[in-house]
């Protein structure tokens, strides 16, 4: 008898979901029966949601869905075929023209998902003899981009430039080309990638700057055209990231920078040549959504003046917000039960949100992701303060002089957090408009 382990023995051993629902605070995998506007419905009850990336809210636009509905009239549900040999549409390429031209760059690509977007680009742009110079709280799609690369990763410390200037001084000359890449807004804090001193590095270390704009589509900008844009530096980077799960509404993803660069990833991407193309209804939603975008200012308007109450009141109250100063806002709570149990209060009180726990944040820096909508009432933001507000005094989060210290002792150490995190309502939307 062979006394080799069976391949499935991990699988039996794994207990950690297991005893999360024991203990009756599993927050995931929580059916959707329907959505309204900033609501939900799940286990039969309405609930406002605060875990969403619909940043915009145009997933219920009757213009977008009328658009799906048209593009699956015209070509049917899906193209079932690369888009390299027998899936590509007039509609990706209308969507990559216009895409292109909206974020300020010469050519672009679109992908079936953002995270093959990452894994595709970086697999294909990072040689042996590279390196990926990344911010340590960059997203698992990059993480498995960088995997997937043959060249070597070092990382800095999150949204550090001085530890990225460490870094470059003392292992630059070791490598031939180097991709210094970060999110533009990071998924988790909410951070704004200070761009402006990346490029300044590259310049000076003769590197390339690639920037994931997931979270800043829509979001960052005049116009919503993303973290360049922000601060006035359409251009400036080599490559932008960006998907369209989040403020267009839909599912898939791309990558622009010059023709040079974006025709060499078309014919030499795996994950671009082997796998199927964005569905029309997909194609479609996103092209309605970028004109809407362009031409009603209004809907970016309103997630920032949703974006700002919420920021300012939470602040208010005694939440520890990590200084964001975008639509995703992170309350700061420390170990990953206490992070459970609160998530799942907030949801038997009507209010969706979702809980960050190791390891995609740090030992003992668990928090809940809430983000904001345009499409958010104020009579839905007033009833979830009034619940984070119960809920925080009963939790002793609030109130509480010790765990405020303490927890700004944690974002100094891991997130480079210094101070209050108090921000008032003009600097906030002004941080969002940038220098455009």
């Amino acid at each position: 008898m062979s006394d080799s382990k069976d391949l499935f023995d991990k699988c039996r051993s794994f207990e950690d979901a297991k005893k999360v629902q024991e203990a009756g605070v599993y927050c995931f995998f929580r059916p959707i029966e329907e959505t309204y506007g900033g609501t939900v419905v799940t286990h039969g009850k309405k609930r406002v949601m605060i875990g969403s990336n619909n940043y915009l809210g145009l997933t219920h636009d009757p213009r977008v869905i009328e658009a799906a509905k048209k593009a699956i009239d015209r070509f049917g549900t899906g193209f079932t075929g690369s888009r390299f040999l027998n899936g590509n549409s007039v509609l990706h390429e209308e969507l990559e023209e216009r895409l292109a031209k909206f974020v300020g760059k010469e050519s672009a690509l679109v992908f079936a998902t953002g995270f093959q977007s990452n894994q595709g680009a970086l697999s294909t742009l990072v040689s042996r003899h590279d390196v990926i110079y990344s911010d340590q709280e960059n997203h698992a799609s990059i993480i498995e981009g960088q995997r997937s690369a043959l060249g070597q990763t070092l990382k800095f410390r999150h949204n550090d430039m001085e530890d990225l200037e460490r870094v470059l001084s003392t292992t630059r000359a070791k490598f031939d080309g180097a991709l210094i890449v970060a999110d533009g807004v990071f998924s988790m804090s909410g951070d704004i990638l200070n761009l402006p001193e990346v490029i300044r590095l590259a310049k000076k270390y003769n590197c390339r700057v690639y920037v994931d704009d997931a979270h800043a589509l829509g979001v960052l900008g005049e116009k919503g055209e993303g973290t360049e844009a922000h601060f006035g530096m359409k251009g400036q980077a080599d490559i932008v990231m960006g998907t369209f799960s989040k403020s267009f509404a839909s599912i898939g993803g791309y990558v622009a920078g010059t023709e040079e660069v974006i025709h060499y990833i078309k014919h030499k991407a795996r994950h671009f040549m082997f796998t199927a193309a964005m569905p029309p209804s997909a194609a479609a939603t996103v092209l309605e959504c970028m004109k809407i975008v362009e031409a009603e200012p209004e809907h970016l308007a309103n997630l920032r003046k949703n974006a700002g109450k919420m920021s300012d009141e939470l602040t208010r109250m005694g939440y520890y917000t990590l200084g964001s100063k975008t639509p995703i806002i992170p309350l700061l709570l420390g170990d990953d039960f206490t992070a459970l149990a609160f998530t799942q209060k907030l949801y038997e009180n009507g209010v969706f949100a979702t809980p960050v726990l190791r390891p995609a944040v740090p030992d003992g820096c668990a928090l809940i992701r809430t983000s904001y909508m345009a499409t958010h009432t104020d009579s839905d933001l007033d009833y979830v303060l009034t619940v984070l507000e119960k809920l925080g005094k009963a939790f002793g989060i609030l109130g509480n002089p010790e765990r405020t210290e303490q927890m700004e002792k944690i974002a100094e150490k891991h997130f480079g957090k210094r101070g209050s995190s108090k921000v008032a309502a003009p600097a906030f939307t002004q941080a969002l408009v940038g220098n455009a």
